[in-house]
């Protein structure tokens, strides 16, 4: 398995560990991001292990969240015999469920859950019918290259050598 598996590569039931790696890389590229906004900006520790730790706290759940997500979604896929938008629910709720325990309240853990849940569900349903959750950004911005390509003004230009007729 390759570090560019993607987890719709193969179909929902199959090949746990590369469905796991998919998620694993985005949710390890997430973590060391938010960590490293959260040491530099908010809690700014002092030396190098109470970084590591701050790191290690961050990236943790961050990751066990998408492991729970991957395997609650296999394992409802598993037992339920049905490939559809609840077997997201299910690995929805089991992630927010490690959220819950990070941050130590049960309410969170449900509230974290029902809003991952809505997203798995809705996030199934664009697979299903094939359009995009997340569409690409087209960026359709000014190139400083040569910015007298693109047209952005809302009148015509005007016709060359005319004169004012003194």
């Amino acid at each position: 398995m390759s570090l560019k598996a993607n987890y719709y590569d193969q179909p929902e039931g199959e090949d746990l560990f590369g469905k796991m790696l998919a998620t694993n890389k985005y949710a390890l590229a997430g973590g060391l991001g938010w960590s490293t906004i959260e040491v530099m900006m908010v809690s700014k520790p002092k030396g190098y292990l109470p970084t590591i730790a701050r790191y290690v706290y961050f990236t943790g759940p961050f990751v066990g969240m998408a492991s729970a997500f991957t395997v609650g979604a296999y394992a409802a896929n598993k037992l339920r015999g049905r490939d559809d938008g609840w077997n997201y629910v299910a690995g929805a709720f089991a992630a927010g469920g490690v959220y819950g325990a990070w941050k130590r309240t049960v309410v969170g853990g449900l509230v974290a859950g029902l809003i991952f849940g809505v997203a798995g569900a809705l996030k199934k349903q664009s697979v299903d019918e094939g359009w995009e959750f997340f569409p690409e950004v087209k960026h359709h911005a000014v190139s400083t290259i040569n910015p007298n390509r693109y047209d952005f003004t809302l009148t015509q230009e005007r016709e060359r050598g005319w004169t004012t007729g003194k």
